[in-house]
């Protein structure tokens, strides 16, 4: 009687276990039609209108979205993709671009640590700390870099998850 309950256990240990695969397989493959890594979500798509129409900077600043196309970034310092678009960024014709606003949220930073990444970056356009993710969560649920394009009238053109090294080749409007 043992041995035959170990049996039907086992056996239902693998059909389970043969039914998750699968379902991770469907999840995998619709994630990978949609570019973005498994469990990640995206709040906000093409031509729905940006929430936000101004923010407070790292100087207490209010910096408003003004009328040219914007490109608006979620981050965190600590993270390496981060750091990697925000060096690619910097070398970029992107900011130099009289034309483009960019506006880089710091996800669960605070004004101390954005004003060091500001000064080891050498960053000139607007940094805004989000320590407790209240901006960041009206976007995605996780993952950073992610960039949202918006054009002059702060309608969405375009989402990108920035943890590919090519995320910055992407970005047109």
């Amino acid at each position: 009687m043992t041995s035959s309950f170990f049996r039907v256990a086992l056996m239902c240990t693998s059909l389970l276990g043969l039914a998750a695969c699968s379902q991770i397989a469907n999840t995998q493959a619709t994630q990978s039609a949609l570019n973005a890594p498994v469990g990640y979500e995206t709040y906000i798509k093409t031509g729905d209108l940006f929430s936000h129409a101004h923010f407070i900077d790292i100087y207490n600043n209010d910096v408003s979205l003004g009328k040219k196309k914007k490109l608006v970034i979620l981050f965190a310092t600590w993270c390496s993709d981060s750091q990697r678009l925000i060096k690619q960024l910097q070398q970029s014709s992107l900011s130099q671009d009289s034309q483009l606003q960019i506006i880089a949220i710091g996800r669960e930073e605070n004004t101390q640590s954005l004003l060091q990444f500001q000064q080891a970056y050498n960053i000139s356009y607007s940094l805004i700390a989000d320590p407790d993710r209240a901006i960041y969560n009206q976007y995605a649920n996780k993952g950073v870099p992610r960039l949202i394009l918006l054009d002059e009238n702060n309608q969405v053109v375009k989402t990108l998850i920035g943890e590919d090294p090519n995320s910055l080749q992407k970005v047109r409007w």
